[in-house]
């Protein structure tokens, strides 16, 4: 049985303080970008991306995080809260970021980079979705430091002890959403492009959305709901309800432009 005792801070130097959770939004973002880089030149080389375009991009995606995320977050998870204590919006380093909020953020960041830079919109969210995992892995192992989005209460062995909730040892969920939603999810789509033969555009992108919805969804059976929302209905979590929108979406996409492609190469 593992107690958590870890500390969310790295290293703290008077008025400069670094947190686990900023470290990895940071080697996230960064890891993912150059990742997409090298993508771009071994798979999407026919799209003549140009490269050095390209590295203005992790500005659009930094601010489509950021802003996406966080006012996801508000929005979906703690508007009342933030509508009382508006500072508080700008308080990062103590979390509060949604993913769902942060993926409207990325998309609505690569709808303006791709437009102005004439890059096909679905070929640049294919390369998104395929390094995307690699910031959610190390967000999700953020969350386990911090000792929040924790689990329900377990009777099994490899329960965590969270003392800062209670005594009562829980599902490490944010653990089960690294492997799922960051590693398992990563290598998916990875292995998918590397040997399916044929992609059409916007194929990833629909992949994504369906296997993380999915993955979301088994991993909110074993997370704690936020105290101040509850079951939402159905004793389903907000997660769960939006990350069925999420699939139902990814589903009607992928079959809208599996019909599109396939009328074009049947002209």
């Amino acid at each position: 049985m593992f107690i958590h005792n870890l500390n969310p801070v790295i290293f703290n130097f008077s008025f400069l303080e670094i947190r686990w959770y900023s470290l990895a939004y940071i080697a996230g973002i960064l890891f993912g970008f150059y990742y997409a880089k090298y993508l771009i030149k071994k798979h999407w080389s026919k799209e003549k991306i140009n490269i050095q375009n390209f590295d203005n991009f992790l500005i659009y995606l930094i601010l489509g995080i950021i802003f996406g995320g966080r006012i996801g977050y508000i929005l979906f998870y703690n508007f009342n809260y933030y509508l009382n204590n508006p500072i508080e919006i700008f308080f990062l380093w103590q979390g509060g970021m949604s993913f769902h909020g942060g993926s409207i953020g990325v998309f609505i960041a690569s709808i303006i980079f791709a437009k102005k830079n004439k890059i096909k919109i679905l070929v640049l969210t294919d390369i998104i979705v395929c390094v995307a995992s690699i910031g959610i892995f190390l967000g999700r192992i953020a969350n386990f430091i911090n000792g929040e989005l924790y689990g329900k209460k377990t009777f099994s062995n490899y329960g965590v002890i969270f003392p800062k909730v209670d005594m009562e040892p829980r599902h490490p969920s944010q653990l089960y959403e690294a492997v799922l939603e960051g590693l398992i999810l990563f290598l998916l789509l990875n292995i998918i492009l590397k040997y399916k033969k044929k992609l059409f555009n916007g194929e990833l992108s629909c992949y994504f959305l369906i296997f993380y919805s999915v993955f979301r969804i088994i991993s909110e059976i074993f997370r704690e709901p936020d105290k101040h929302i509850g079951y939402v209905i159905f004793n389903l979590s907000l997660g769960t309800c939006i990350s069925i929108c999420f699939l139902i979406f990814g589903i009607i996409t992928y079959k809208i432009f599996k019909n599109e492609s396939y009328r074009k190469i049947n002209k």
